[in-house]
């Protein structure tokens, strides 16, 4: 999976524009933005960007996200995920990484992709040395 970086739009693979509506189930291996209104399933391991102008309902399984847009669902991201201002989400985050901008609206869950693991690593660790 590529690493986020600075966008290019040469590195755009495929354009869902605004006015578009499309639902089903899209996959992609290279990065793919939507700017218009997507409901269904998207699936990945590279890179989606979500634009200001896009309105998304559904799942969102990918390598990283970039959401500036609507969103309504469960994302799930292996890399990371940003949300960027003005988005609006209402779901379930779950990544190892997250950024939040200011002026985003999230009501929903976060999961923390191995906090979890690493919690339990550090309790099991002071359980043994009380004994």
């Amino acid at each position: 999976m590529k690493k986020p970086v600075a966008i290019d739009k040469a590195d755009i693979k495929a354009f869902l524009g605004a006015g578009s509506r499309f639902e089903g189930k899209l996959s992609f291996d290279e990065m793919v933005r939507l700017d218009g209104v997507f409901a269904g399933e998207i699936n990945s391991s590279d890179t989606l960007v979500v634009g200001e102008t896009a309105e998304i309902e559904g799942t969102i399984q990918v390598g990283a996200l970039i959401l500036s847009g609507r969103f309504t669902g469960d994302i799930k991201a292996s890399a990371t995920v940003e949300l960027r201002a003005p988005a609006q989400v209402t779901g379930t985050i779950e990544t190892p990484s997250l950024r939040i901008d200011e002026k985003v609206i999230f009501n929903g869950e976060i999961k923390m992709s191995g906090t979890n693991s690493a919690a339990s690593d550090i309790k099991s660790t002071k359980d043994k040395k009380k004994q």
